[in-house]
């Protein structure tokens, strides 16, 4: 179904069939964006309904009649009485007749196998296993259809909470579900045949867990305090409690009031509690801080809208009432102040401090403050408070001519900062007042600064020398700057120098904040002026150091490894100076050859990646970049990149070819390999002559030692019975170098087959026997086939120890493959034969001569066996 979506509340418009069959999807609409919260969704018209997610569905079949059909979808909030509505209208859409078969199936199979999210009763009591939907295929009619399921409460946890009927596709519960816990399940619903075929696309089911009220709403604190101003009016705002639910939102059962229980003191009421949002509100206007200095409230909070069988919880709410502005300041005394020895010399020095205020008032305000009334019409005055003690400053801010008034009378009133906060019908507080008589010597005024406080920024690091500009005063005499001379008394910071007669100030040292008595930033310099008469005046310069472009970018690293992938490099710099000599850096690669080889791309103000231009060669790369920060300083960094051909960082190792400016130098390790590459196809070439060495001696084996030596052969000639000396038996022996195995109570050796090699042939590259052992200078004796046994011990015994040593240590047994294998694994399929993997025993050479032994070989097979 195609659906076109206009602008929400206003008109909504799908394409439809013209036959419409019942509970077919019509569309969707966007409820939330016309209503945030609708708690009753309802149509006008009775064919069709309207979900929570804004799906409209057909109640009945019907058949669009005229070409358009209307209807309204009416949504509503109840706590907040609004109402919105949708207007949906229904378009026959366009026929298709070589589709036309195609839609009917897909309609039926859209019913059938799409039904509507599942709603299952939160706790509810069974009984179980409890049916809550049914899926079914429309391919049922042609096939075998099992049904099976997947996901949240079936195969995932919650496991086993939900199961499918295989044959009928029904759903069912096998327990309580709780909604706090799992609000909702989306399982996936196949239809399959018997032999793995699925006709239909595999369907996403919601099961949705409709809330039960199970959960009283709590205080989100343990106790609430709040305060509030005394004499406060009605209607002013406390505080708000805050109460949770954790039911389903946006329904009743979490649709909380609020009520006060009880009040402490009782009487008289002084708060109100807004039922809907907790907002504790003055109701009393006799809030008097003095009488009742805190209350307290026991509130309730109820769901269900505070009907009676919904469930609540109580509260705690602490209100302390604070203190507030309603007592006037007032001076100690109200007589008038005589000053009869003070100078006033136009300098901001010259203050006179007035300690007016009641002791007891100074802890109840915040900051008195202080004006004057009467008396200043020149403005030769201001009063300031003191922030420490609350005391009038008063200072004399312009010259005071003797001549014209010799004493100057001013009426000074004194105020709270605070606004009076008075109780309702209560009298207007009066304000206090104080007379102030200043009296004028007639003497001869000294130099004054204009302004008398000069502050002046000066950049860090800064060349000494540099001008700061100009700090002069004049003379009241005169009104200008002639005769005058400045000068910095000694003892302060050696920061600035003033000129004698220009007043010019000049930096005396290179300003740093990061050295130390400059790392405040600031110094106060008092500077003297001096007229012809002597006379002094003093001001105050303020100096500011202000951040400056002292620190060069630097990239914090530098070595890097890129290996195949060509990732990019992230370069980052830091600069240890403030904005705006910091960020934004610039990168450049100052070399022009590995420029065009690799590039900078910007990520950001402090860093930028770096990457190969196009395919470059593997090695390492030393790259000259430059980094410059917003003020110009140009740092030059040197970036080690190491190009690896690997797959991560760790597989390269530090040292391999450079590639700077055009070498190329061959690594360690490439040498390395290549000696053992060389080593490794000489060794291979010497194990080839070695086996085809070993295959030609077998045929050099002397006759006369055949009568006690054993010869490999395939055939063996009849012989006398004999009991030999020089026949060795088997040993039983715990040492390393025993050379029998033990399989059950029978102890059994198996010799090998060595191509050739004899009892006198054990080291390669010769044909040595026992004798040359012996001599030692490999000439053979006269007699080499008649040995004492303990020669031929000596000589057998530490060879064959090793080689049993051998088969021990490997773990896969392959040593023991080629000398040692046990009788109980013999003729199974082992591709080696009887006699171990070395044997050039042929298949088709016949071995029936074993089943007839003569004496001589019997009676050898009987001493090897023996116990």
């Amino acid at each position: 179904v195609l659906s076109l979506c206009c602008e929400a509340c206003k008109k909504v418009i799908f394409h439809v069939p013209s036959e419409l069959e019942a509970d077919t999807l019509v569309g969707r609409v966007d409820l939330k964006e016309c209503l945030q919260s609708a708690e009753f969704i309802s149509s006008s018209d009775g064919n069709f309904k309207v979900l929570e997610d804004g799906s409209v569905y057909t109640t009945s079949a019907l058949s669009l009649s005229a070409e358009k059909k209307t209807f309204t979808i009416l949504l509503e909030d109840i706590q907040e009485h609004v109402q919105k509505k949708i207007r949906v209208s229904l378009v026959e859409e366009e026929k298709r007749k070589t589709r036309h078969a195609r839609d009917t199936v897909l309609k039926r199979t859209k019913r059938r196998w799409g039904p509507i999210p599942s709603v299952m009763i939160e706790n509810s009591l069974g009984p179980f296993p409890l049916q809550i939907q049914q899926v079914q295929s429309d391919t049922a009619q042609n096939y075998t259809i099992y049904y099976s399921a997947s996901g949240p409460g079936i195969d995932q946890d919650p496991k086993g909470l939900f199961y499918i009927e295989r044959e009928t596709g029904n759903i069912f519960a096998t327990r309580a579900v709780d909604r706090e816990q799992y609000p909702s399940f989306q399982i996936i619903c196949f239809a399959t045949t018997p032999d793995g075929y699925s006709p239909e696309v595999p369907l996403v089911h919601t099961i949705r867990i409709e809330d039960d009220n199970d959960n009283a709403p709590y205080f989100t604190q343990d106790l609430f305090e709040f305060s509030v101003p005394e004499n406060s009016k009605p209607g002013v705002r406390v505080g708000k409690v805050t109460a949770e639910d954790r039911d389903e939102p946006f329904t009743l059962h979490t649709t909380l009031k609020y009520r006060i229980v009880s009040q402490n003191p009782p009487v008289p009421p002084a708060f109100s509690l807004h039922g809907d949002t907790g907002v504790i509100s003055v109701s009393s206007p006799q809030l008097d801080r003095e009488l009742v200095s805190s209350y307290t409230l026991l509130v309730e909070v109820r769901d269900m809208a505070g009907q009676p069988f919904g469930l609540c919880t109580t509260g705690t709410a602490v209100i302390k009432i604070e203190d507030t502005n309603d007592n006037a300041p007032s001076f100690k005394q109200t007589q008038k102040y005589y000053v009869n020895h003070f100078l006033f010399t136009n300098s901001c020095n010259s203050a006179l401090s007035l300690c007016l205020l009641q002791p007891s008032e100074l802890f109840r305000t915040e900051r008195a403050v202080y004006e004057i009334i009467r008396g200043n019409d020149d403005r030769s005055f201001e009063i300031t408070t003191d922030k420490n003690t609350n005391e009038g400053i008063l200072c004399v801010v312009k010259g005071l001519d003797y001549e014209s008034a010799k004493q100057r009378i001013l009426v000074i009133a004194v105020n709270n900062e605070a606004p009076y906060m008075l109780a309702p019908h209560s009298q207007q507080l009066s304000q206090s007042t104080s007379s102030v008589t200043v009296h004028v010597l007639d003497v001869d005024e000294g130099p004054v600064f204009k302004p008398c406080h000069l502050r002046r920024d000066v950049k860090e690091c800064e060349e000494i020398g540099t001008n700061i500009g100009r700090y002069i005063a004049e003379d009241p005499e005169t009104g200008n700057s002639e005769g005058i001379r400045y000068r910095i008394p000694p003892g302060q910071c050696n920061w600035i120098s003033i000129d004698e007669k220009s007043g010019e100030l000049r930096t005396v040292k290179v300003l740093d904040r990061d050295i130390g008595e400059m790392r405040r930033g600031q110094c106060n310099i008092t500077v003297l002026a001096i007229d012809r008469n002597g006379k002094t005046g003093t001001g105050t310069i303020q100096v500011f150091i202000q951040p400056g472009n002292k620190n060069y970018p630097r990239i914090t690293k530098t070595e890097y490894i890129m290996c195949r992938d060509r990732k990019p490099i992230c370069l980052t710099a830091e600069d240890g100076d403030e904005s705006p000599y910091s960020t934004p850096f610039v990168y450049h690669i100052t070399d022009r050859s590995l420029a065009s080889m690799w590039k900078i791309t910007r990520h950001n103000d402090n860093s930028v990646y770096l990457s190969p231009k196009g395919d470059i060669p593997f090695g390492t790369y030393n790259i000259p970049v430059s980094v410059a920060d917003n003020g110009g300083k140009v740092g030059e960094n040197h970036i080690k990149v190491n190009f690896c051909d690997c797959v991560t960082p760790s597989e390269c190792n530090e040292k391999v070819r450079v590639l700077g400016a055009g070498n190329v130098t061959l690594g360690v390790w490439a040498i390395l390999a290549m000696i053992l590459g060389s080593l490794l196809l000489l060794l291979i070439l010497i194990t080839i002559c070695g086996c085809c060495g070993s295959g030609v001696m077998h045929r050099h084996v002397t006759d006369d030692c055949a009568n006690h030596n054993l010869i490999i052969s395939n055939t063996e000639a009849p012989g006398e019975e004999v009991m030999d000396h020089n026949i060795i038996p088997l040993q039983n022996t715990s040492d390393q170098g025993a050379y029998g195995i033990k399989t059950g109570d029978q102890q059994t050796f198996e010799m090998v087959k060595g191509r050739g090699h004899t009892l006198e042939s054990v080291k390669g590259g010769g044909h040595q026997t026992l004798g040359s052992v012996k001599e030692g200078g490999g000439q053979t004796m006269m007699d080499t086939c008649r040995y004492s046994y303990s020669e031929w011990h000596n000589f057998t015994h530490p060879r064959l120890g090793e080689k049993v040593h051998l088969c021990r240590q490997d773990e896969e047994q392959k040593h023991s493959e080629d000398y040692l294998l046990s009788y109980n694994y013999e003729g199974k399929g082992s591709l080696a034969g009887s006699v171990g993997c070395c044997s050039d025993q042929h298949e088709e050479e016949a071995l029936d001569f074993l089943d007839q032994l003569e004496p001589k070989f019997r009676t050898l097979a009987e001493t090897c066996i023996k116990r």
